[in-house]
């Protein structure tokens, strides 16, 4: 082997075998009492994916977590939350294949309303039953799921 071959396939080597950095993101199951008196929580539409999920995003460099999951709260439906109970954390690989690791809490509506944006261009308040259907992913289940243990017990 040439040595610029060499070395290309040791720099090859070593890039393959570096660890590619977690993904740190924060969000909520935002919650509240329907007409009916149960609970409802709120998803989220993204036209980009076309899935459903639960309001959530990237953590920036020296935010909080806690700060995070109120902000892009906020930013995915235009409502001001308070913080609840942490609940679960969610770990997946993410679409560009790069480990993910989500914290989640519960979360109640202060106020603000919703305004249809490129990121989230609907919202749905739903029972827990007819959220677990319309949801695009099993983890965003599971951590209903969590929250349902959790109002339950």
């Amino acid at each position: 082997m040439a040595t610029g071959e060499q070395g290309e396939a040791e720099g090859m080597a070593e890039a393959l075998s570096v660890e590619t950095p977690v993904v740190y993101a924060d969000g909520g199951v935002v919650w509240r009492l329907g007409a009916t008196g149960d609970v409802e929580v709120l998803l989220v539409h993204r036209p980009k994916y076309d899935d459903w999920s639960l309001p959530k995003g990237k953590r920036d460099p020296g935010e909080s977590d806690e700060a995070c999951a109120l902000r892009e709260v906020a930013e995915e439906t235009g409502l001001l939350c308070t913080l609840g109970p942490e609940i679960t954390t969610s770990v997946y690989v993410d679409r560009k294949g790069r480990p993910k690791e989500v914290r989640w809490w519960v979360m109640t509506v202060v106020s603000g309303s919703f305004l249809p944006t490129d990121e989230v261009d609907e919202i749905r308040w739903m029972s827990l039953d007819r959220a677990h259907r319309l949801l695009s992913y099993d983890r965003d289940n599971a951590v209903l799921d969590a929250f349902a243990s959790r109002a339950d017990g």
